[in-house]
């Protein structure tokens, strides 16, 4: 879990994090869904610089967001107070997250716990099923074997892949699955939904899924 490193600096420099500061469409969309479900609390793994838990304060939910850089954190705080928002947002790891059990309503990883491998994936899974109350969701995107990256570099572990030569996060550890290594992986977990699309260019598919936990 090492691709922090490449971000902290990513957020350091604003002309490279811009790109990043509106929130995605499909986060976007669950509001209704989270209101419906009558959710309070809700937790942004890899917060980044804030987009998604900003979005989550404006729109009422008592927000909190985790960062493993520092750098993410300050820009979510900058963020949070530049729109007149409240943000709990802290540096801490997603496979051990500085919270009580039953904390929160919804959890999101958005393009954050496929910086891993299985092992990793599993620790982290562990801490959101941890941290969800009972009926809580759990929504996130993990990279499909249809991404165009997959199987480039090295193979550090199951399906899990470095690129030494490259220049951006590459370099670091990803893991990549097909909807057989999305339910195995995720057991403990009902699923709601899924469906594999590209993100912003071609062939950069990735999975979005929702899940529930009992």
């Amino acid at each position: 879990m090492t691709a922090h490193v490449f971000w902290d600096r990513v957020w350091r420099t604003p002309a490279k994090s811009s790109e990043w500061s509106a929130a995605d469409p499909w986060v976007a969309e669950s509001v209704g869904q989270l209101r419906d479900r009558g959710a309070r609390a809700t937790l942004d793994i890899g917060c980044g610089i804030g987009r998604h838990c900003v979005l989550l304060a404006r729109e009422g939910f008592a927000s909190h967001g985790v960062d493993r850089g520092s750098a993410g954190v300050t820009a979510t705080r900058d963020a949070a107070r530049e729109q007149g928002v409240h943000v709990a947002v802290v540096v801490g790891d997603m496979a051990a997250l500085p919270y009580q059990s039953a904390s929160f309503d919804f959890v999101l990883a958005f393009n954050v716990n496929y910086h891993t491998d299985e092992d990793g994936l599993r620790q982290t899974l562990a801490e959101v099923r941890r941290v969800l109350r009972p009926g809580g969701l759990y929504q996130c995107t993990m990279l499909s074997k249809r991404n165009r990256e997959f199987g480039r570099g090295i193979e550090v572990s199951a399906n899990t892949f470095c690129q030494p030569g490259a220049t951006d996060d590459k370099v670091h550890p990803h893991l990549y699955t097909n909807a057989q290594d999305l339910v195995r992986l995720h057991d403990g977990f009902d699923l709601r939904s899924a469906f594999d699309a590209e993100q912003s260019t071609a062939r950069s598919f990735h999975w979005y899924c929702q899940f529930e936990v009992s």
